[in-house]
């Protein structure tokens, strides 16, 4: 047989394939998409609050950095003037960058969820080695990264030209402008046309976000030898299935060998089948089979009863029919409670006559047995 790096991933992965690969991180994850929506989200909210920003930095400039002589020649004071200054442009800028905290957390989500593990995030120096970091290069997932690079480049250049040829003139414009006036309109451009740019790289997650699940649901792709492994590895070996199942054997075995010495009669064939019978007198059950075999068992069965003066009354008819027609610790069907019942009466003669020392009965010599209840 050939081994397994030999055989062609062609299996689907199972559940438990999938199962295990994710709670080692390994997921579907598409970084053009992550770029895509940072970049969309930025810009969207670039022309949202762009004026609002604007303004506030305005603002800043006339107020911040208008110092009197004392406060220029006093270095403690400037130096709170200035922390102060930053703060300010922190608390302008806070709900952009808390927006864009949110955007990065959650994009990563939409493709694969949510899932966090240690071995993925930890460092592995393999991968650190250069050497065999160089066969990765020319890889086909280093090619295909390569190819969407190329791809990203172009696009970008390409969309740039064209918003610059229609932009040019606005952006000559400016400088005839008053100052807040041309912040504003600059911003305003800036805004449309990263927004522009940004739309753009819809195209590159389009190919990149089948691609990462394609690529993803191969790598998980299984061999016949890993899914019969698999199958081993859940179900057990055929060898510890077979173990369980001879202790299981042996140990109903030996609880049915306990009941015995408890039962009230032993029906034999004489020889291949021995079924034990015991009756409750004082309740309104039928019969109970407390224990059955054939040959080996059977012989057993027949010894422990001998020990336990447990009487046998040979009948083969009804042996075989109680052998066939009830299970274990179950009570007899109702069309052998005649036969049983003779049985049983000339035990609790043979008991009474033991008892007594009375002449021991004759043994029931002509026991029916219905015919839907004979075998062979």
């Amino acid at each position: 047989m050939a081994e397994d790096s030999d055989q062609e991933k062609t299996e689907e992965p199972t559940g438990k394939r999938l199962d295990d690969a994710r709670k080692k991180g390994q997921i579907a994850r598409s970084r053009e998409l992550n770029t895509f929506a940072m970049m969309i989200v930025s810009a969207a909210l670039l022309l949202i609050q762009g004026e609002k920003i604007a303004k506030g930095l305005l603002e800043m400039m006339k107020t911040e950095f208008q110092l009197s002589r004392a406060v220029i020649f006093d270095p403690a004071t400037i130096v709170l003037h200035f922390k102060q200054t930053m703060i300010d442009g922190l608390l302008l800028i806070a709900p952009f960058l808390a927006l864009m905290v949110a955007v990065a957390v959650v994009a990563p989500l939409s493709l694969g969820g949510w899932i966090f593990n240690w071995d993925a995030i930890s460092p592995k120096l393999d991968k650190m080695d250069p050497i065999k970091g160089i066969p990765r290069l020319f890889a086909l997932n280093g090619l295909i990264e390569m190819l969407k690079a190329l791809l990203k480049i172009l696009l970008v250049f390409g969309v740039a030209i064209v918003l610059y040829r229609s932009f040019i003139n606005e952006l000559l414009g400016l400088g005839a402008e008053s100052l807040e006036q041309s912040i504003n309109h600059s911003l305003s451009i800036i805004g449309k046309c990263f927004l522009l740019l940004s739309a753009s790289l819809v195209l590159i997650a389009m190919i990149d976000v089948p691609y990462q699940l394609w690529d993803h649901h191969k790598k998980l792709k299984m061999t016949l030898q890993e899914i019969k492994d698999e199958h081993k590895e859940s179900e057990g070996s055929p060898e510890v299935k077979g173990r369980q199942r001879r202790m299981q054997m042996e140990m109903a075995q030996n609880r049915m060998m306990a009941e015995v010495p408890k039962a009230d009669v032993i029906v034999t064939n004489p020889s291949h089948y021995a079924v034990a019978l015991k009756y409750d007198q004082n309740s309104n059950s039928a019969p109970r089979l407390v224990a059955k075999g054939v040959d080996l068992i059977a012989a057993q069965i027949r010894n422990a009863a001998i020990g336990a003066d447990v009487p046998l009354v040979a009948s083969p008819p009804l042996a075989r029919a109680l052998y066939y027609s009830t299970e274990l610790d179950r009570e007899i069907p109702q069309g052998l409670y005649l036969a049983v019942a003779q049985v049983l009466a000339y035990v609790y003669q043979l008991k009474a006559a033991q008892k007594n020392d009375w002449r021991a009965p004759v043994p029931p010599a002509d026991i029916k047995v219905p015919d839907e209840f004979k075998q062979g």
